[in-house]
Formats: structure tokens, sequence, C-alpha cells
């Protein structure tokens, strides 16, 4: 098998959202007060990532859009029936927070700039092409990748073997010509290789098992691993 491109994942792979998301609702729960019901920040911080996690997911089902699982996170997180423009003044001053806070993992630059040269490179999301398209290009990294592929346009999301075939597609090349590198064991590796690409669960976390799964612990693990050189264990690329 050549691997001739890579499509990555963006949220807690290239970006790391876990950590802004947290920093920006902490900053936000500063200003705007702990809301009723919360013990203590930390508490709250759970549950917002809790809510989070299932409304995009709905909207990953297509069950509701994306202004609508924003609204109703906050609805459900502040426990109390808000009209849509108050639910939307509340997120975006919690955005203003969470996008001041905004970082790229610091071995992505790194692994681009080795793979540069001898792969191409797509973005594949399970997000909007508008919000991704602007985070990158506020990350600075944009022009790094050559297409993007995301779910809301597309209509279908990962894991669905035709969201990876798309990100394919536009690379024009086959899916077994293609690696697709994510933070999520099923919905981004899982259901890369069972699409026909070379998936990659990017393991930051460490969190192991899943020996059916290529697995990385970081970035730095990749340009070996796409050389062929499958010990993971192995000197790092970059110099």
């Amino acid at each position: 098998m050549v691997i001739r491109a890579v499509l990555w994942d963006i949220d807690d792979t290239i970006f790391d959202y876990t950590t802004a998301d947290r920093l920006g609702m902490h900053k936000h729960l500063a200003h705007e007060g702990l809301p009723d019901g919360y013990e203590n920040v930390e508490q709250a911080l759970v549950a917002w990532r809790e809510l989070t996690d299932v409304h995009w997911a709905r909207f990953a089902a297509g069950e509701t859009d994306f202004l609508g699982q924003r609204r109703e996170r906050v609805r459900e997180f502040l426990s109390r029936p808000l009209g849509d423009d108050e639910a939307d003044g509340w997120f975006a001053r919690h955005a203003a927070h969470y996008e001041s806070a905004w970082s790229l993992f610091p071995d992505v630059l790194p692994a681009l700039d080795v793979l540069a040269d001898g792969f191409r490179h797509a973005v594949l999301s399970n997000a909007g092409v508008h919000n991704q398209d602007r985070k990158l290009r506020r990350l600075g990294v944009r022009d790094r990748f050559e297409a993007m592929v995301c779910a809301v346009e597309l209509g279908i999301s990962k894991p669905e073997a035709g969201a990876f075939h798309a990100g394919c597609e536009a690379l024009a090349l086959e899916p077994r010509e293609v690696a697709y590198v994510g933070n999520e064991p099923d919905i981004d590796a899982g259901g890369a290789a069972a699409a026909g690409l070379m998936g990659i669960w990017l393991d930051r976390g460490g969190r192991g098992g899943r020996p059916e799964l290529i697995r990385i612990s970081g970035l730095d693990q990749l340009p070996g691993l796409l050389a062929g050189n499958t010990r993971f264990g192995a000197p790092d690329t970059f110099g």
C-alpha cells in the first residue's frame, strides 16, 4: 500500500479543542456567574462537556441544525427556558472567551512540515465548512490543506464510509492511497479503516487498547508510520 495523502480530523487532532473549550467556559463563568444547580465550577465544566457531546451527536445525526444544538446546550446547561436571541447572546459571549484560547497542538506544525513534500493533505470534519475554515485560518494553517470536506455540507458524517470516500474523491485518490488521522478510535480510525483507508488513531491521552487499530500517541510518530516504519518506539522524525 502506497499512501499518497493524509486526511485530517480537526478538533482534538490538529486544534486543541478540549483545552480551549474548558478555558473559555471557565472565563465565561467567571463573568456570568455560576448557574443555579452547580456546586462549583468544575461540576459545571463537566456538565457543559457532557451536553456538548450529546447535542453534537444529535447534530451529526441530522436531528437538529447547527444553531439548534447550540441553543439547546445553553438552555439545558442553565436549566431555564430562553428565547433564541437570549440563548444566542449567552453562547456568543462564551464563544469570545473560547476563541481567545484557540491553539494548535505543538506537534502539528512540525508534522506538517516533515510531511509537506511527500504527501498531499486535506481535511474531513464532522462540523461545517464555514466554522472549520475560519478556525484553520485563525490558526494559520488553512493553506496547508488543499481540500476541506465537512459533514454539514456533505449530508453524511463519520464514521459512515461515504464521508471518508468523499474526502478521497476531493483528492482524486483511491481510499487505499489515503490515511486518515483522528483522535476518536471508532468515529475516526475505525470508520476510516472500514471504508478502505489507512485509519490512524491519534491517542494523545494514552487510553490504549484497541489492538485492531493503528495507534500513535503523538504526531511525531506519523512520518515514520507513513514511511513504513511501524516501530512506534523508534526515535521521532523531528530534528
